[in-house]
């Protein structure tokens, strides 16, 4: 039986109330930042499965970093978004 599997996960969008300092970005190894003019910080990049998005939030809510929102961009299907 062969399992269509997508090594890399799904690419996800995290949206963060304020600029997040380069020490704290690397904490999210694989995570591209982007400082945003509005005060916020975009971490864009592959997650590989739901375990690591929360690993990844419980992080964030440890650090006492607003999370504002976390959006899936997944290429085969339309763009679907969580706004919290």
């Amino acid at each position: 039986m062969s399992h269509k599997t997508q090594p890399m996960g799904r690419i996800y969008e995290i949206r963060l109330q304020g600029h997040l300092d380069t020490r704290r970005v690397g904490s999210f190894d694989g995570l591209t930042a982007t400082w945003l003019p509005c005060g916020e910080t975009v971490l864009t990049g592959p997650v590989a499965d739901q375990a690591a998005l929360f690993g990844i939030l419980d992080r964030i809510r440890d650090m006492g970093i607003a999370l504002l929102a976390v959006c899936c961009l997944d290429s085969e299907r339309e763009r679907g978004e969580t706004h919290l």
